[in-house]
C-alpha cells in the first residue's frame, strides 16, 4: 500500500505566500474549487477561474475584486471537450496575457453513476472518465510550457479514498481516481529531473459539497468539514514551502 502524506504539523500559511503567482483552478465556480480560488487570491495569487457555468465564475470574480485581492481572470470552458486544440486555445490565452503559470489545481470532477460495473451505461462511463481524467491530461499537456516558465510551479490533482482501495458501486468515479493517482506519479517522475515543476494529489475526504450530498443523500452535512477547513493542505502544496515535494498523495483530513 502506498504511503499517504499529511502536511507538516508546524505549517501555517504566511500572509502573501502566493504573491505574484499565477494559479489556474478548474471547477472554480463552486465547492472546493471556489474556496481554493478565493483562498489563493487572499494569499496574493492572481487566480484564473475555469469552469463551465459563467454565472458562477462571475460571482467568484466579483467577490475577489470586492475584497481588493489581485484581479482574477475568467476562463469559461466545458471539460467535456475532447478536442486537444480547445485546450491549446486556453494555453494561448494565458500565454498572451500572463506569459507563465505557477500553479494548476485540477479540482473539477463529476460523480457519475453509483451503480455496478455490469450495469454502468457506456455513455456515462465515458463522460465521467473524460471530465475526471482525460480533461486534466489534455489541460496539463497544453499548459506544461507555461508551467515550465513558472517559478517552482505546482500541479495538484484531486484524488479520493475510493481511488486507493476499490469499492463496489463507485464505478467510473473510483476508476478515474485510481487513474489520477497513476497519472500524478508518472508525470512527477517525468518532470522531477528536468524541470522545477512538482506534481502531487490531494484527497479532500468527506467534505460539505454538492457532490458529497449526491453520493450520500442521507448524510447530515453538518457532520462534515467545510472546504475552508481543508485549505492549509492546498496552500502548503501551492506555496514554496513544498518545492521539494513531488509524486506524493496527501489527505486533507486526518
Amino acid at each position: 500500500m502506498k504511503n499517504i502524506e499529511a502536511i507538516p504539523s508546524s505549517f501555517s500559511a504566511k500572509k502573501n505566500c502566493l504573491k505574484e503567482k499565477i494559479i489556474l483552478v478548474t471547477g472554480a465556480g463552486d465547492g472546493i474549487g471556489r474556496c481554493a480560488a478565493m483562498t489563493f487570491a487572499s494569499y496574493g495569487a492572481t487566480v484564473l477561474l475555469l469552469g463551465k457555468t459563467e454565472s458562477k465564475l462571475n460571482a467568484v470574480y466579483d467577490e475577489i475584486v470586492q475584497k481588493q485581492w489581485p484581479q482574477p481572470a475568467l476562463l469559461p470552458f466545458d471539460l467535456k471537450s475532447t478536442d486537444p486544440e480547445q485546450y491549446k486555445i486556453i494555453a494561448k490565452v494565458i500565454t498572451e496575457n500572463f506569459g507563465q503559470l505557477d500553479g494548476l489545481l485540477h479540482n473539477a470532477g463529476i460523480l457519475g453513476d453509483r451503480t455496478s460495473i455490469e450495469s454502468y451505461k457506456p455513455n456515462r462511463w465515458m463522460e465521467t472518465l473524460q471530465i475526471n481524467l482525460n480533461a486534466p491530461l489534455l489541460l496539463t499537456q497544453a499548459l506544461l510550457p507555461l508551467l515550465k516558465n513558472g517559478r517552482h510551479a505546482s500541479i495538484i490533482f484531486t484524488s479520493s479514498g475510493v481511488g486507493r482501495t476499490g469499492r463496489a458501486y463507485w464505478g467510473a468515479y473510483g476508476v478515474s481516481k485510481f487513474a489520477t493517482e497513476g497519472l500524478m506519479e508518472t508525470l512527477a517522475e517525468e518532470l522531477v529531473e528536468t524541470t522545477k515543476i512538482r506534481v502531487n494529489c490531494i484527497n479532500p475526504g468527506p467534505t460539505r459539497t454538492t457532490m458529497r450530498a449526491q453520493a450520500y443523500p442521507g448524510e447530515n452535512p453538518e457532520s462534515l468539514k467545510t472546504p475552508e477547513q481543508l485549505m492549509q493542505t492546498y496552500l502548503y502544496l501551492m506555496s514554496d514551502e513544498s518545492i521539494q515535494v513531488t509524486g506524493q498523495s496527501f489527505d486533507a483530513q486526518k
